[in-house]
């Protein structure tokens, strides 16, 4: 490859910053028997029971969203799928086959730099990523559906479009079973009342994904114009919509869908009937906290239900944000256990800069590589980094371990801000930073085991 060629790929390169990467790739790729060397691990601030096994900065695009989905290829490969909270990447395609030494093996660029990819779901060879765009109106907004039994060449199979003058798109999707999937969306005829309430539960079917299509849908009450029923209070100081955010389901329950929906509180749904959605359950958030109910997981087998709120602003200026377990064994009267202790050095934590508190954790998601915890959680906290749990006594929830990596050069907070996480059948913690950061491999290496 001559020289011109390469400085032509780094004038195609989003990101000055990305300029080297996008040049040690093409010669890579030209040149098989150059060898690549894997991303050094990143300094630690603090951990207990944690350690970094590996690290991949991701080509420098940062930026990880919060989704997170991984592939055992029959070949032996191992694959994890990255959704970027923002420009210039929509998802990073890593070989983690040797999990100290994960390596993007490709990368989908964002089709314009209003528009985010966020999360994305997979089940076998079909993988769905959210479209969310800044402004309603925007093009590109709803979901994309790939190809990917070559992991090195997805290749895209359609688009789901849920643009509109009201729509910003897709936020958040759940799509595990190969069948349905759960979009936080807005759409062409949604029409909401307050602009912040724009996004609601659709289900699409992709059992064709070539030719997806929405079966079925449900908004809170009061939040469409035209309903009858009297809009919902707001949420004071920090109103952030009532609006739908995660959904999660359980094998051990297919029937229902488990919704954070933000300033809405938490929602069960009886979804027993796709297309006519049925409330269950929901508790107002107004009367227990600041909102932003983010994600709900279910633990059937134990009658509980982990819930996130999460830190949107700074120095813990929206504090309390925290995780709580709740006990749904009357799904009509659920009520709250316990919130999770704050860590032992909360107050330094809240001055080091940048967002601190509770926001994604492992979903337990319905596949052979990921572990169903039950008595344990592994959640994100921004600048609290990554954090274990034991709910063995869901009255009394205990940390058992945490990491908090050093500050990645160029991050504005001066601080790692973990966003996802995701802990596979084998135990490893996969975590993602919002801003520079990049991807961390974690072992937990405490005596109470992820179980």
């Amino acid at each position: 490859m001559n020289c011109e060629c390469l400085r032509m790929l780094a004038a195609w390169s989003r990101e000055a910053h990305l300029h080297l990467r996008v040049i040690t790739l093409a010669a890579a790729l030209l040149m098989p028997g150059l060898e690549s060397h894997a991303d050094p691990i990143p300094p630690v601030a603090t951990a207990n029971n944690m350690q970094i096994i590996g690290h991949s900065d991701l080509n420098g695009a940062g930026k990880g969203g919060e989704g997170l989905a991984l592939a055992q290829y029959p070949s032996g490969q191992r694959v994890l799928f990255l959704a970027h909270e923002s420009a210039p990447m929509c998802v990073s395609v890593i070989d983690v086959t040797h999990p100290e030494d994960p390596k993007v093996i490709t990368q989908l660029p964002v089709e314009a730099n209003f528009a985010r990819c966020n999360s994305l779901g997979l089940s076998g060879t079909t993988l769905a990523v959210a479209h969310q765009v800044e402004k309603p109106g925007q093009p590109y907004a709803g979901m994309d559906v790939y190809d990917v039994s070559d992991p090195t060449h997805p290749k895209k199979l359609s688009h789901f479009d849920s643009s509109g003058p009201h729509s910003r798109g897709v936020h958040y999707l759940w799509f595990t079973d190969g069948q349905y999937a759960f979009l936080s969306t807005g759409a062409k005829d949604f029409v909401p009342h307050n602009k912040d309430d724009d996004q609601f539960l659709m289900i699409v079917d992709l059992r064709d994904p070539v030719h997806p299509k929405e079966v079925g849908r449900w908004w809170m009450p009061g939040t469409r114009v035209g309903d009858k029923e009297t809009p919902p209070p707001r949420v004071a100081p920090f109103d952030a919509g009532i609006r739908m955010h995660s959904p999660a389901l359980s094998p051990e329950r297919p029937d229902r869908v488990y919704i954070g929906w933000i300033d809405g509180g938490l929602v069960i749904l009886d979804i027993s009937d796709k297309a006519h959605p049925k409330l269950v359950a929901h508790k107002s958030w107004q009367s227990v906290g600041d909102g932003f109910a983010h994600t709900l997981v279910p633990i059937p087998s134990r009658n509980l239900l982990i819930q996130t709120e999460e830190a949107t602003a700074a120095n813990c200026k929206d504090w309390p944000k925290r995780d709580w377990v709740w006990d749904i064994s009357n799904e009509h009267n659920i009520m709250p256990l316990a919130a999770f202790p704050p860590p032992a050095d909360f107050a330094a934590l809240c001055k080091a800069g940048g967002r601190f508190g509770a926001h994604n954790i492992d979903m337990n998601r319905p596949v052979s590589t990921s572990r169903t915890l039950t008595r344990t959680v592994v959640g994100s906290f921004f600048n609290g980094g990554i954090r274990a749990y034991s709910i063995e006594d869901p009255y009394h929830p205990v940390e058992i371990g945490y990491l908090v990596a050093a500050a990645p050069p160029g991050n504005q907070t001066h601080t790692i801000q973990i966003n996802d996480v995701y802990v596979d059948e084998n135990g490893l913690i996969y975590a993602n930073d919002r801003l520079t950061g990049g991807l961390d491999i974690v072992r937990y290496t405490g005596a109470v085991p992820l179980q």
